[in-house]
């Protein structure tokens, strides 16, 4: 079971997408350039089936913003992009108003 103190360890953030691109080694996952504040980072994300690059640009989505990089089949990725799922459906977590890129969730 996690703690309070477990869960104060995440660095939650909303980050807006600017671009997406297919993974150059994976058919089910994109390449994301997000912007989380100030910075611009890539983050690879397994949800090529379920959005197109015109519902991603310009989202604002809710990210873990601290994790150790990870290289997923050759693209490094920085992040992890929070997603919820119920059978065959997957649905990215955003705000449900604008916020600025670079907010704390808490």
């Amino acid at each position: 079971m996690a703690t309070i103190e477990d869960f104060k360890k995440l660095d939650l953030k909303v980050a807006e997408i600017l671009k997406v691109e297919p993974h150059p080694n994976a058919d089910r996952l994109w390449v994301l350039e997000v912007r989380v504040g100030e910075e611009v980072r890539t983050i690879v994300a397994g949800i090529r089936a379920f959005y197109t690059v015109e519902e991603l640009v310009g989202k604002k989505v809710v990210v873990v913003a601290n994790l150790e990089p990870a290289t997923i089949r050759g693209v490094t990725s920085y992040g992890m992009l929070l997603a919820a799922s119920a059978g065959d459906r997957v649905v990215v977590l955003s705000p449900e108003k604008d916020v600025p890129s670079g907010s704390i969730v808490k």
